[in-house]
């Protein structure tokens, strides 16, 4: 699969009144054709920063911004407004026209396109039908609710037809419900009009709804990044962990840790894909002379495959516990042993 988005070592300075802010720091970035990837991070980490690069809306003092192998960031003006028009983006806040109709505000790229006015009304109701709007063209965006207001942010995002959707903290201002709509729309977007998406978030349960991979950040930096199921069964950084414990639980309840016996193992498996099919507890139970009480068990979806979190204290001989952690590393399960 080609790679749509390089970034290459690209660091960013802001020049403030306070002082210099290094926003971006040697960052490096590759989305695939067909990638749903999320950038997660806290407020300042330099998420922003990095989705603008993508259309140079924020320019990198050094490093490369690649756009399907073009180098952008020498681009004249002129072929740059070429460029943008194969990358839509849409904002946490909207940024529509709120005195213009619905109709208007999906118009606009296209008008400055100098499209013929017949292919405007066509190319408009058809983004309006899939974005299930079609009642609303005539009215004027401030009538409209948050997820409403999205929707048409989202379809004058693709008026001209892109490749790259960037999303900037899309679904930040929505509430749960909405957000639920939105993600499931982006989905359909990736799915059927296969359009690439980068989407920045502060909130983890969008990286695991929808998306494929995912890179954390963290002051100016991008401090982990890979596969998102791989990410969320296996996190290294502290920070990961922190997020991916937003969503997913993997510690022992409080009232539990108090009468744990501290001379017992207590274990840590992570499942994933076909693995959490298997029956580890009832095997290592009969097979060896152990007794086994769950703490913390976690079954998850994500990408279409099963990643399942259980926390076990095993009692018995040293041997026989050994023995059974020695079984459960063979089945192809990770196993770490937790301090507490």
């Amino acid at each position: 699969m080609r790679v749509m988005i390089q970034i290459e070592a690209v660091n960013k300075v802001f020049h403030t009144k306070a002082g210099e802010v290094q926003a971006l720091k040697n960052v490096s970035l590759h989305v695939k054709k067909g990638d749903i990837f999320g950038v997660i991070g806290y407020s300042g980490a330099g998420k922003s920063t990095l989705i603008r690069l993508v259309n140079l809306l924020e320019k990198p003092d050094s490093g490369k911004v690649r756009i399907e192998g073009r180098e952008i960031t020498g681009l004249s003006q002129k072929e740059l407004n070429r460029q943008r028009k194969e990358i839509g983006m849409i904002f946490q806040q909207f940024n529509l026209l709120e005195s213009q109709t619905v109709y208007q505000n999906i118009a606009i790229p296209l008008i400055m396109s100098k499209m013929k006015k017949e292919k405007i009304q066509a190319r408009v109701k058809k983004l309006l039908s899939f974005v299930e709007l079609e009642h609303k063209s005539k009215t004027y965006v401030s009538q409209l609710s948050g997820g409403q207001k999205q929707r048409i942010g989202i379809a004058r995002a693709l008026a001209t037809d892109p490749k790259i959707l960037l999303c900037d903290e899309a679904t930040s201002a929505l509430d749960p419900q909405t957000t639920e709509s939105i993600l499931q729309l982006l989905q359909r977007i990736n799915r059927e009009l296969n359009i690439t998406i980068l989407l920045i978030t502060h909130e983890m349960n969008v990286i695991k709804k929808i998306c494929n991979k995912v890179a954390v950040m963290k002051e100016g930096k991008i401090c982990e990044q890979g596969e998102t199921l791989q990410v969320f069964g296996s996190p290294k950084e502290e920070i990961t962990k922190s997020f991916v414990g937003t969503v997913i639980n993997s510690s022992i309840p409080e009232l539990l840790r108090k009468d744990l016996e501290k001379n017992n193992a207590i274990i840590r498996i992570t499942f994933l894909g076909e693995a959490s099919k298997q029956s580890l507890i009832s095997v290592i139970n009969k097979q060896f002379e152990i007794e086994t009480t769950i703490l913390s068990a976690s079954v998850n979806e994500l990408q279409g495959k099963i990643l399942g979190i259980l926390i076990l204290q095993i009692k018995g001989e040293a041997k026989e516990v050994q023995k059974a952690e020695q079984y459960i590393r063979s089945q192809n399960v990770k196993i770490e042993r937790v301090s507490f």
